[in-house]
Order: C-alpha cells, then sequence, then structure tokens
C-alpha cells in the first residue's frame, strides 16, 4: 500500500539544517572578511586619520607595468571577499527555499526594494564581490529591483566605509555620501524594477533548478560552477584592462583636477568605470585632495568611485538586460555629477 505524503508532511520534513547551514557560513565569512578586520581599522583610522597610501600610487612606468602592479594590489586586498561573494552566490540557491525569496524579494514592489537594500548593509562588499551574491539571487527568481539595491547599497551603503570616511575625510563628506547613496539606491532600483521587472534569462534561471532532486553537493557543485564560470573570468579580465588604464583615468598632476564642472564630469564618468577594493575611495581622494584636486570632483569620486565598475556589470551581463545595467551606470555617473555640481553651488 503506497503512502502518500501531504503538503502537511512536506513542510514538516523540511531540511531546516539549510538556512540554518546558510546563516552560519554568512556570519563567520563576514565575521572574518569584513566585520572584525573593519573594526580594527576604524580604530587606526581614529588614530591616524589615514587609511594609507592610495591603491592609485604605484609608480608604474608602462599600461602593462601597471595593470600587472594594480591587479596584484587589488586582488590581495580582494580576494577573500571574492571567494566569499562566490560561495554565498552559490549557497542561496540550494540552500534557502526559492519560496522564501520571492514571498520576500520576489515581488515588483516597494517593499521587495526596501528588503534588499536592508539585506546589503551587513554584507559591506564592493562592487564586483557583491556581484556573484546578487547573480545568485537573480536566478532564484529574486526582482530585479530587489538584487539591484542589494548590489549598489553593499558599497554605497557601507557602514563601516562611511565612518571610516567621517574619520579620515570628515563627517560631512560621510553624510553627503550616506544621502547621496540612499538616494542613488532606492532610486536606481526603483527605476529598474519598474522598467525591467521580467525575471532573469531562461538559461540562467534554468542553471539554479537543474537537478533539483540531487544530492545537495550536486547541486551545490553545478551551481558554484556555472556562477564562477559566468563571473570570474571576465572579472580578471577587465581588473586587467583597468589596471592598465587607469594612469589616463587619474590625472595626478598637482592643481590638474580643479573646482570645475569639466572635473566633476570626467571623475564621475571614470569613477564608475573604474574598479577598487572596498573603502579605497578614501585614500584614493584624500591623496588627490592633497594635490591640489578641488571638492566638487572629490564628491564625484567618492559616489562613483565604489558605486559599480565595468567588471561588476560584466559579471552581472547574464542576470540583468544590458539596457538594465547601462540605465544603472548612467544614473550613477549623473549622482556624481548632481553631487559634485551641488556642492559647487553651495
Amino acid at each position: 500500500m503506497s503512502h502518500t505524503v501531504s503538503p502537511a508532511d512536506a513542510r514538516a520534513t523540511f531540511a531546516w539544517w539549510k538556512p540554518l547551514l546558510f546563516l552560519a557560513v554568512v556570519i563567520i565569512g563576514l565575521s572574518l572578511v569584513k566585520w572584525q578586520p573593519y573594526w580594527t581599522k576604524a580604530w587606526l583610522a581614529a588614530d591616524s586619520h589615514s587609511l594609507g597610501r592610495s591603491i592609485l600610487a604605484d609608480g608604474a612606468a608602462t599600461p602593462w607595468q601597471a595593470a600587472w602592479l594594480y591587479a596584484q594590489h587589488y586582488f590581495l586586498a580582494v580576494w577573500k571577499a571574492a571567494v566569499l561573494g562566490v560561495l554565498l552566490g552559490s549557497l542561496v540557491q540550494v540552500l534557502i527555499p526559492r519560496r522564501w525569496l520571492t514571498r520576500t524579494l520576489g515581488r515588483g514592489e516597494h517593499r521587495s526594494t526596501l528588503w534588499g537594500t536592508l539585506l546589503s548593509l551587513p554584507g559591506m562588499m564592493c562592487s564586483c564581490c557583491a556581484a556573484p551574491v546578487a547573480a545568485g539571487l537573480r536566478r532564484c527568481s529574486v526582482s530585479s529591483g530587489a538584487a539591484m539595491a542589494f548590489w549598489l547599497g553593499n558599497p554605497l551603503l557601507n557602514p563601516g566605509t562611511l565612518v571610516f570616511m567621517g574619520l579620515v575625510l570628515g563627517w560631512p563628506f560621510a553624510l553627503l555620501r550616506l544621502l547621496a547613496g540612499a538616494v542613488l539606491v532606492v532610486g536606481i532600483a526603483a527605476l529598474i524594477q519598474r522598467r525591467f521587472p521580467a525575471p532573469v534569462s531562461p538559461p540562467a534561471a534554468a542553471a539554479a533548478v537543474q537537478g533539483a532532486e540531487a544530492p545537495f553537493l550536486r547541486r551545490w557543485g553545478r551551481a558554484l560552477w556555472s556562477l564562477f564560470w559566468a563571473t570570474i573570468p571576465v572579472y580578471l579580465l577587465a581588473v586587467l584592462a583597468l589596471g592598465a588604464a587607469r594612469v589616463w583615468l587619474f590625472p595626478h598632476a598637482d592643481g590638474a583636477v580643479d573646482n570645475s564642472l569639466f572635473w566633476v564630469v570626467v571623475m564621475a564618468i571614470a569613477g564608475a568605470l573604474f574598479v577598487i577594493p572596498t573603502a579605497a575611495e578614501i585614500p584614493i581622494v584624500q591623496t588627490m585632495l592633497l594635490a591640489g584636486m578641488g571638492t566638487a570632483p572629490a564628491l564625484a569620486l567618492l559616489i562613483t568611485l565604489p558605486a559599480l565598475s565595468l567588471p561588476s556589470l560584466l559579471m552581472l551581463r547574464q542576470v540583468f538586460p544590458a539596457r538594465a545595467l547601462w540605465l544603472a551606470l548612467a544614473l550613477v555617473i549623473l549622482g556624481g555629477i548632481a553631487a559634485g555640481g551641488l556642492s559647487m553651488v553651495l
């Protein structure tokens, strides 16, 4: 005599260890990679009013040397967070019930965008390290607005970076960054959700559900492999290319970057395309201010440098429409220009 499992029995046999394991990985991973190091760094910043040398100051003589040196400095700073990002982006696809995600983050409502923003705050990742997690969420049918809010909120609303910024550059800079960041995160996410409400493309979505009845390790291996190849190779190549181009993106001549609208626009565009580790915009801007850069282009850089980058945009090319990513890039640039322009007027 066959026994039919009722929906109530299925719920009763739900594997609670899966979301608990995911939560444990999140807490342990962020504690080791972000929370504890940032606590120590905050005390150092309070004592010295500095976060060290600018990551751009390595004195490379050729583009090839610039690419290699910048890649070394950059990946040495982010590799732990990058590994954690890929790990979380794959695990969220196999450990969190999809109905939980769609109920909270899968609806095209302002509430989903708000939840995506709030969930980004503990992560404190740069745009490239947050991109694999956002990609994993999109493969689990999370709405475009919620995933975009999570992705942009990680770097722009990073509580640790805001504290560092206040201690090093002054609290007015931190307040302006917080206000501009909140407007950009919520505004861009809401607009993306309104204009691009469609779920993730079928090939990417299929990668998350393929073999749903397979053993956990096999499903996780598939998700990890798919996410890795969709994000990491293009990430590595884009970082090398931008490392070579940074000499032209960020001039360092004393007094060259004055307090003009021209340089506000140039710095907003360069900052939006370039890639940096978390909080690296602070020593970059501090160094350039000491070299004579105006406050307005400095503020534009503080908004656009962390928000997104060419590598992070490429990493999300399979889970967002190209037009959505172009729109996000354009709005971040406009936000940086607006923040710099307002500082000139006020």
